[in-house]
């Protein structure tokens, strides 16, 4: 089989998030494909299998400890191996995503809008000096809003707290920077799902988008996930669906032996 390592969310290798990319000849079992994703050590690693149902290929995503419903950058770093546009079937549904002749790859996902709680997260913020603005929860992830975005950059969440929360995952946010050219930042942190952050992150955008097009009043946005590698993400809302971009690269290619 044909492995890849695809650098996503970047138009240069060694940056943005990384994703490993199997391309599937017959169906696995589900722990030889959890073996293949700790082996790889990548936040995640996609595995795609091409003429299942009517023209659509099949797509599932795991991380070094667990199988996930959705990932962005894997999903690119898919499209980027298979290229044009791909229909995929999914453990969220149908999901269609165009490679594009500038280079860029383009997600149909589905908004994933955060709804506000009053929970307490100084324990795991573990800085006495940072005040939430907003605090929320989208579908599997607690969302959080701060004042400024050096405060997203300096973050550093007591990763056992929030594993102990109720996916152990969260999204930390801040408006951009007048000389980022980005509208918001952001960073992901998924200890629950053995990734402690991940370096940038497609699927928390279906939360952020719909998130800052609402505070903001605009439907097309731009985000920075300022990680250490970092990577641009470009959003537009249309309706209950976000569209999620961003460019890739390939870095490896070989055979998969076992």
């Amino acid at each position: 089989m044909r492995f890849y390592v695809v650098d996503a969310f970047t138009g240069e290798a060694f940056a943005g998030n990384p994703a490993g990319v199997v391309v599937l000849e017959e169906p696995p079992e589900d722990a030889w494909m959890q073996r293949v994703a700790a082996e790889m050590k990548h936040s995640e690693t996609a595995f795609v299998e091409q003429g299942k149902g009517q023209g659509t290929t099949s797509l599932r995503w795991f991380t070094p400890a667990t199988e996930v419903d959705l990932c962005g950058h894997a999903t690119i770093a898919a499209t980027q191996v298979l290229g044009g546009t791909q229909t995929y079937e999914t453990r969220s549904g149908i999901l269609r995503c165009t490679k594009h002749e500038d280079g860029w790859i383009e997600m149909d996902f589905p908004v994933d809008e955060p709804r506000e709680t009053q929970e307490d997260v100084s324990h795991i913020l573990a800085d006495e000096g940072v005040k939430p603005l907003y605090v929320g929860r989208s579908r599997e992830n607690l969302f959080v809003e701060l004042e400024r975005p050096e405060q997203v950059a300096q973050a550093q969440p007591a990763m056992q707290e929030l594993k102990n929360t109720w996916t152990g995952r969260m999204i930390i946010t801040a408006s951009g920077e007048s000389g980022d050219n980005a509208d918001f930042v952001s960073r992901f942190f998924g200890p629950g799902v053995g990734v402690d952050e991940d370096p940038v992150t497609g699927s928390a955008h279906c939360a952020l988008a719909p998130y800052w097009a609402r505070k903001l009043g605009r439907k097309d946005l731009t985000g920075h996930q300022i990680s250490r590698r970092g990577g641009i993400v470009k959003t537009e809302l249309d309706s209950d669906r976000v569209r999620i971009s961003g460019r890739a690269v390939t870095v490896v290619s070989g055979e998969l032996h076992v």
